[in-house]
Formats: C-alpha cells, structure tokens, sequence
C-alpha cells in the first residue's frame, strides 16, 4: 500500500474501533445492569440490547446512497454526531424505555456503509481485499477490547459509565476523519445511475454475503442475552470479574483468526473458510446448554469467537470485490442494513425466549437458526458456481 493508502486505512480503522467499542460495551452487561433500570423486563432489555440495530437497518441504505450523492465525510460527521447524541441520553435515564430511546438514537447515526465505502474509494483495486479484511478485524479488536472494557466499566460507573464513554469516542471519531482521513478525488466514482441499484440486488452471491452477516449478528446479540448470567451460573464468575475471561480468551480467538485470514485469502480459499467458520459458529448454542460445564463452557465460547471474527473480516472484504464502484456505497449500506437488523431481531427475539424458556431455548433457536443459515449460504453458493460457469 502506498503512503496515502495506509493513513486512510489506519484513520478507518480506527474510527471502526472507536464506534464499535461503544456499541459492543453493553453485550456482556446489559442483561446484568439492566435489571436497575426501572420498568426493566427480560423481553425489554433484549429489546434494549437490539435497539440500535432497528434505527441502523432503516437508515445504513438511505444514508449510503447519499454518501454516493453528497460526499461520505459529510455523512460520517453527521452520523458521529447523532451517535453522540443518543449515548448521552442512554446516559441520562433511569428508565428502561429511555434506554432504548437512546438505543435507538444511537442507531440512527448508521454511517457503516459510507465508512466502507470511504475505504474502498481511497484504495486500490489490488489493495482493497486488505483494507477490507483489516476494517473487517478491526471490528474484532473492538470486540476484543469490550468485553474486556465493558464489566470494568459497568463496575466503575454502571451503565451510564459505558454511555457516556461511547459519546466522547463518538467526538473523537470526527475529529480523526477530520484530521486523518484523506478525501477521495473526484475521479474515484462516477455519480449513480439509475438502475445500478437494481442490478446490484439480482446478483445472487450479493445475497450470499448479506445474508451471512443478518445471521452472524443475530446470534451473536441473542446468545448475548443469557450469555453473562451463564457466567455468573456456570462459572461462578461474579460480574465484575468477567472480564477476566473474555479478555484473554478473545485475545486467543483473534489471534488464531488472523493467519486463518491470510491462508484463506492468499489460498483463494475464502468460501471453504466460511463454510468452517459457520460450522464454528455451533459451539455459541453449546455453550448455552445446561449440560456443558466449567471448562467445556469456556472451550465453546473460544470456538464461537474465533468463528466470529474470521466472518468479521471475511464478508466485508468479499462484498466489496463485487459490487461496481459507482454504488459501492448503497451495496455497503445493503451490507449493514442486513448486519443491525440482525442485531435488533437476535436481541428482541432473544429477550424473548430467554423470558419464556430459559438458556436452553435460546441455545436451541440458535442452532436452528444456523441451520436456516446453512441451507441459505448453499442455495447461493451454488447459485454463484452457476452463474461463474455460465
């Protein structure tokens, strides 16, 4: 990568993390939190733990085609100061629906899809795989640095402690695209025309990826939901100390997932790791069974975080291989409209089945849903093979 190309991926990057972190905080505490917030239900913090997802899966395309109209920077500041916004009023409330009120403001600053397409306008052809993966596991190391974050500062300061965090990295985010980040010549894209969105939505393998990344948040936001009182179950962890477990056992998950990354990458192996990721993906709803204990519980998780994040990386990059630069960005809202409405629909369904029957129905609707996954991902990739040998 030349000089230019490693200071916009760096400041991206970055800005992925910052953002991130602030969404990813609350998985492994809210449901532990939560329960002093007046009004507060199973079902209602599900709901408060999705919430975001809702707002951001309505707006990631409205907000990606713009950014193909406006400008992605314009788009980015204004979505950071809306993200702002709704972490300070989730700060402010003692009130379960003001929790979500603020979730849902958060969401509303769903600038993923101008991010990634700001990344793939200031890289080239031949480096944009990289850039993609490295966004990509980005998003791993802000996962990582969560669940380490997240019951420290939940300890510290409760919930408003985590939010009021996640606003001051919202402001630092604008001031690093501000600062950092190069802006994207003219050239780099052509003004969208009318019908590029429609020829982007009959490409199957499109379909494929988007698919991949609905399902990917939504088990990992669903499992999350009975996930941290496992611990405190199983474990006998109280919740001030799970950071002790998350952090060296994402730490070990990351580290095995980066050079699983670059043989599938330099290999031309990405659909056979998928695949092997999904097939990880199974130890989340293991782990939630009444029957897997102590160390067993421990091992699944590792699995499921190494699954995790190699999908991280993986399908972003994949994506934007595909789509044609001058709808790059309504392809890459496509991308994380589908990504936050898993989370909304795996944190709401979730809280709901948590409520009703317990770990061990949520462990078992998420190994349904991978199954619903399979079955999808197939269909496609064969869809795909179809259509590459005709």
């Amino acid at each position: 990568m030349n000089p230019t190309e490693r200071r916009a991926l760096a400041g991206l990057a970055s800005l992925y993390v910052f953002r991130m972190l602030g969404l990813f905080m609350v998985l492994p505490v809210l449901s532990l939190y939560g329960t002093e917030y007046s009004g507060s239900t199973p079902a209602l913090l599900g709901l408060a733990l999705g919430a975001y997802g809702l707002s951001q899966a309505i707006l990631q395309i409205p907000l990606g085609v713009l950014s193909d109209r406006w400008g992605r920077k314009p788009v980015i500041f204004l979505g950071l100061g809306i993200f702002a916004l709704g972490s300070v009023v989730a700060a402010l409330t003692d009130s379960v629906w003001g929790l979500i009120a603020g979730r849902i403001l958060q969401g509303a600053g769903a600038i993923a899809a101008a991010t990634m397409a700001l990344a793939a306008d200031l890289t080239r052809d031949e480096n944009r795989g990289k850039a993609m993966a490295v966004i990509g596991a980005s998003i791993g190391v802000a996962f990582v640095l969560a669940v380490v974050l997240g019951p420290l500062l939940a300890g510290f300061g409760g919930l408003s402690a985590i939010f009021w965090l996640t606003a001051l990295l919202a402001l630092c985010g604008i001031l690093l695209v501000w600062r950092l980040v190069p802006n994207p010549q003219a050239s780099a894209r052509r003004a969208p025309q009318k019908g590029d969105f429609a020829r982007l939505l009959a490409q199957g393998d499109v379909w494929r990826l988007v698919c991949g990344v609905f399902f990917l948040h939504l088990l990992l936001t669903m499992l999350f939901v009975p996930l941290p009182l496992q611990l405190v179950d199983k474990l006998h962890l109280a919740s001030e100390q799970h950071w002790k477990l998350y952090g060296p056992l994402m730490l070990g998950a990351f580290v095995i997932m980066l050079p699983l990354m670059r043989l599938a990458e330099k290999r031309h192996k990405v659909p056979a790791a998928m695949r092997l990721a999904l097939l990880g993906l199974v130890f989340g709803g293991v782990a939630l069974m009444p029957q897997v204990e102590g160390r067993w519980t421990v091992l699944c998780l590792g699995m499921f975080f190494v699954a995790f994040n190699l999908l991280e990386a993986l399908l972003p990059a994949q994506l934007t291989r595909i789509a044609p630069a001058e709808c790059r960005g309504a392809a890459t809202g496509l991308y994380a409209t589908l990504q936050f409405l898993g989370a909304f629909v795996g944190g709401s369904l979730g809280g709901l089945v948590f409520g009703l029957g317990g770990a061990g129905a949520v462990a078992t609707l998420a190994l349904g849903v991978l199954v619903l996954w399979a079955l999808a991902w197939w269909q496609m990739r064969a869809q795909q093979v179809s259509l590459a040998g005709s």
